[in-house]
């Protein structure tokens, strides 16, 4: 298992995956709409809200290089907001779909894709069951953007529901933080309000592409979701102070210490051997 098609390899987690990928001597493809200036990876333009160019593109790419061994989808709308909601759920959806669908057709039965954790309820205007909030509870979609997501994890469903022998891991990524990101975590400090829409959790880029490394190399099959997040919040301020200013009342389920992510990654370090590396506090 070498050669590895990564779909939006040009945007955040894409090129955090890409550099992993290279680093542990895998071959790769990037398939994106723009190309990335940060290596010269092979790049197809592709619109992969289109079918037949998604199938096309993604058939040439195995035909060349004779055979594709995993496809990692990161393309995607990125958040809330950025279009019309009708919008951000059908490109999010669509694309999904094709590149299922294309991987189905070419029996490419390794995927790893981008899910969100705006899955768990985000803003969370609504309280979640219980923090630290965690994979467990159904979910609770409260955007467009959050229900492409949903969708996504149910495609993956279905199609390993049909085939025993594929494997789709969605991975349910924090707010993705590049180095150069954490210098603004200072100017939120004083209000914790600013961050409590994802209950202060964030992941480094690097941790990003670690776990899709992880998620990758799995010999396990079937669909399944994972939180992805770093090890602490993104305050200072403890999370139990934390939760009585801006959460009080909420169901605490275990153990949730100082400064502890409210996310809950058990699962991913349990599974798949994931161990974020990154936090903030060591950069800023």
């Amino acid at each position: 298992m070498k050669k590895i098609l990564v779909t939006g390899g040009s945007g955040k987690a894409g090129r955090a995956t890409i550099k992993t990928l290279l680093e542990n001597n895998y071959d790769v493809f990037n398939v994106d709409l723009e190309k990335s200036t940060d290596d010269n990876t092979p790049f197809t333009c592709v619109d992969l809200e289109n079918f037949g160019e998604t199938m096309e593109a993604i058939t040439q790419i195995d035909d060349r290089i004779h055979g594709i061994d995993a496809i990692i989808h990161q393309a995607a709308i990125p958040a809330s907001g950025l279009y019309p909601n009708h919008k951000t759920f059908r490109i999010n959806t669509l694309s999904t779909y094709n590149v299922f669908q294309c991987a189905e057709v070419m029996k490419v039965n390794n995927i790893v894709w981008a899910s969100s954790e705006t899955v768990l309820g985000l803003p969370f205007d609504t309280y979640p069951p219980y923090v630290p909030v965690d994979e467990d509870y159904p979910p609770r979609p409260e955007s467009s953007y959050s229900l492409s997501k949903v969708m996504g994890e149910e495609l993956a469903r279905q199609y390993c529901r049909r085939n025993k022998d594929m494997k789709i891991f969605g991975l349910r990524y924090s707010n993705i933080m590049e180095e150069n990101d954490y210098k603004m975590f200072n100017d939120f400090q004083n209000d914790p309000y600013q961050r409590k829409w994802n209950f202060w959790g964030y992941i480094d880029a690097r941790d990003v592409g670690q776990a899709c490394l992880l998620a990758l190399e799995s010999k396990l099959k079937g669909a399944d979701n994972f939180i992805i997040a770093a090890e602490d919040t993104c305050m200072n301020k403890g999370n139990k102070e934390l939760l009585e200013t801006v959460f009080p009342n909420i169901n605490i389920k275990g153990d949730i210490e100082e400064h502890k992510t409210f996310l809950n990654i058990d699962k991913a370090k349990k599974i798949l051997g994931f161990k974020p590396e990154y936090s903030w506090r060591n950069i800023v």
